[in-house]
């Protein structure tokens, strides 16, 4: 069985919870992209705690949790992740965490690039989160990046870093009026943040493909939403890496197998940081309460993020690109004090009303259509089967449902693990 678990809409809709859910039910959890730009939070028994690089499976001690080659992998900020979870009492051993040795290795060259541009920017910036992440995976293109598997060959790699630096120094130094990176001081970083991970180092398609055989469950965990998908998504207001379902075997480094299943986690509301097109955004006072309602604060930046009524356009274009055979409504619970519900029925271009998702110059002329839905004003948390939801609450997940195009497995009620109902 190999399912993978996405999201639907700008990032943000709750993947590391329902990862840390479903999890117990498969044996392998595989991060297959993106790096440390955007965080999952997770709240269980063992406390809260906010992923940036880790998969969500690593609170769980028997399942495995695999970093795979689609990954741009921050090593002094995993180092930094792994601490602070020994110190929580969780164990990471060898047999518990495996590395790709093709997973590319984010260097403090790339940090400074990426703030170093932005700056530059300056009122037309992406909204980068400044942690290298463009910058890296351009480097991964220009086939000019440390992957993991070149620590174990040091002197090799002592060489390669030097011939780096040499041309990246173009750029930083040449270009961006900075001083020169060292390369001894960069070789001193990978040895104090990146050669502890040496042992947790391995051809993660072997055993990958090993536990396929072997009849294992796997697990493929997304980072961000369809709508930061570097082909997909709001282009250039993207991520670099492809956050859809369909590169999750690739990413893992099994591009031979296919997923049975993607579950595509969706927001009950809709939320995004960062810059770019953001059609549904709710302003003043009804955004702001929803805001402090939904806890919405970037788990990597802590940046506010906006917010807006769920927006049906941009949910069924990203449902329809993950390939969703079902999805997991999040935050249900936190529409709770709401009288009325907004709702973004449609978009409208120059006059027209729209349902088809725009990209470019149209996504950026496009204006929300709002209609509201009954609220049921009162506490959902201690409901777990769908016959306890008042109807109004039932209502609101059938609309999802059928603007979505995709039935609904999962409501999520609470932020515990244990806070949501199965439907089917």
């Amino acid at each position: 069985m190999l399912t993978a678990v996405v999201g639907i809409n700008w990032g943000d809709e709750g993947k590391g919870r329902m990862v840390d859910l479903l999890s117990g039910e498969y044996d392998i959890v595989c991060r297959y992209q993106g790096g440390n730009n955007a965080g999952h939070t997770v709240v269980n028994e063992r406390g809260r705690f906010i992923l940036n690089l880790l998969p969500s499976g690593i609170l769980r001690d028997e399942v495995a949790n695999v970093m795979g080659p689609g990954m741009v992998i921050d090593a002094e900020h995993l180092f930094n992740e792994v601490e602070t979870l020994r110190k929580a009492g969780i164990e990471i051993t060898s047999r518990h965490l495996k590395i790709s040795d093709r997973a590319t290795i984010c260097m403090p060259y790339h940090k400074l690039q990426d703030c170093l541009e932005e700056d530059r920017l300056s009122d037309k910036k992406f909204g980068s989160t400044r942690r290298g992440i463009a910058p890296v995976y351009a480097d991964k293109y220009m086939k000019k990046t440390i992957r993991m598997g070149d620590l174990a060959h040091p002197e090799a790699l002592k060489e390669k870093i030097s011939d780096i630096v040499e041309w990246k120094n173009l750029t930083i130094q040449g270009g961006y009026g900075h001083k020169a990176i060292d390369a001894d001081e960069m070789y001193r970083w990978i040895e104090t943040y990146a050669m502890p991970f040496r042992p947790y180092i391995c051809n993660t398609t072997e055993f990958l493909n090993s536990c396929e055989k072997a009849g294992k469950k796997i697990l493929f965990e997304a980072q961000l939403g369809a709508l930061r998908d570097i082909d997909y998504g709001i282009y250039p207001y993207t991520s670099s890496s492809s956050t859809i379902a369909a590169y999750a075997p690739i990413g893992a480094g099994v591009p031979n197998l296919k997923l049975n299943n993607s579950i595509g986690i969706i927001k009950a509301y809709s939320s995004c940081v960062g810059e770019g097109p953001f059609v549904c955004e709710l302003f003043g006072e009804e955004g702001d309460r929803l805001r402090e309602a939904g806890g919405e604060y970037g788990a990597a930046t802590g940046r506010p993020r906006r917010v807006g009524g769920f927006d049906v356009v941009a949910s069924a274009y990203g449902t329809l690109m993950q390939g969703c055979t079902s999805l997991a409504l999040t935050k249900l619970d936190v529409l709770s004090y709401m009288d009325k519900i907004p709702v973004c029925t449609g978009y409208e271009i120059d006059g027209v009303m729209t349902k088809a998702f725009p990209v470019g110059e149209e996504l950026k002329k496009a204006k929300p259509v709002y209609e509201y839905m009954k609220g049921w004003n009162c506490d959902i948390s201690g409901c777990r089967t769908m016959q306890e939801l008042p109807e109004a609450a039932v209502e609101y997940i059938k609309f999802i449902e059928k603007a979505a195009g995709c039935p609904v497995q999962y409501v999520s009620v609470g932020a515990e693990r244990e806070e949501y109902i199965k439907v089917f």
